[in-house]
Parts: C-alpha cells; structure tokens; sequence
C-alpha cells in the first residue's frame, strides 16, 4: 500500500504560521559573535590562462558538456561521495546570472534572454556598468509567455523571468559544520571559517 505524504509547508521569518510535522521554518540569525565573520583570504586575481596557469587549482569542471574531455592533469580523483561523508557541510547558497560552465548546445554563448540574443555575452545592469553575464539556455523564447509573465520575487530579489541562473551551494570542511554558524554571506567568509 501507498504511504501519502502531505507536502512540505515553508513559512519564512514569520513565526505566526502553526507548524505541523510537514513544515519547515527559517529565522533570523541568533544575536552574538559570528566565528566566521571576516575569514575571507584577500587573493589578487590573476589571468589564468598566462600567469597561473602551472598554479590553476582544480575546482569544478568549467566545461560540463556531455562526452567532453578536459587536458588539465590536475593529480588527484574528484570526491564521489556525498560531501558528508567527506566532513563537508554547506556554507551558502547563491546564484549567478547566466552559467559560469558550458554545455554546448545546452547553455552556452549561443543561449539568450530578455536582454540577451544569440552571441550576445554582456548584459547592462541598471547602473549602467557591463557586466559578462555567462552562458544562457537556448530554450527562451519571446512569444511564450512562460519566459515572459512577470513575477513578484519575495526572496531571488533581483532574478526575473525568462533568464538563465546557475545556483552554487558550496561546501566545505573548514565551514563551521552543524553551528549557528555554518551559512555564511559572503560564502568565502564559511569556506574558510576554521
């Protein structure tokens, strides 16, 4: 027989909403020192591809394109089981605009958006500074309404309709793991916390 689960219920900083087995609630940090708080490394950028090229650490893969086979001989396996069983928590989410990584044909500089068409990889922000906004799907399309009805953000503050976002929960083992503590903004602040 069938278990029928009710579906989650997320009630956001309210604190008025009864909760019930099936509901999760968020609430704003606990007053007091943050251990984590201004662990960010200062580390100058450097162009990657002429400077540091011997000293480029690997991280994610930049090209994620089905069958692709990078040339960086980086010296050690990537992690293949779940970060937890790697001592490694999740110290932030956030998002950028456009994909950092590539899958040709799925998200790259052909994609576009309601700012963006086919080849066009800069997007001007509302301050008027250029900004490269990454790799968009190529499934936007003007005429449908699904890429284009507005909608009223109550925490993507800044996202709209019909763009390409890539969200990045990073983990770490030196994050402040299972405290009140462990999610952190700027996210290199719970990267290197200890």
């Amino acid at each position: 027989t069938p278990i029928s689960v009710a579906a989650p219920t997320v009630v956001v900083n309210t604190g008025a909403a009864a909760l019930g087995p099936n509901t999760f609630t968020s609430r704003q940090p606990r007053a007091g020192e943050n251990e984590c708080e201004g662990k960010k490394v200062q580390i100058d950028n450097v162009d990657c591809l002429i400077d540091a090229l011997e000293n480029v650490l690997p991280q994610a893969g930049g090209n994620v394109t089905m069958g692709f086979t990078g040339e960086l001989n980086v010296g050690h396996e990537p992690i293949k089981t779940p970060y937890f069983q790697n001592d490694m928590c999740p110290v932030n989410v956030h998002w950028h605009l456009g994909t950092e990584h590539l899958s040709v044909g799925e998200y790259d500089e052909m994609g576009a958006g309601p700012h963006t068409k086919p080849g066009d990889m800069r997007r001007k922000l509302a301050a008027g500074e250029k900004v490269r906004g990454g790799f968009r799907c190529h499934h936007y399309d003007e005429n449908d309404a699904k890429f284009t009805t507005e909608y009223d953000w109550q925490h993507c503050v800044g996202m709209e309709v019909g763009e390409t976002y890539e969200v990045h929960w990073p983990h770490s083992a030196a994050g402040a793991c299972g405290t009140i503590n462990q999610y952190q903004t700027p996210f290199y602040d719970g990267v290197l916390c200890r």
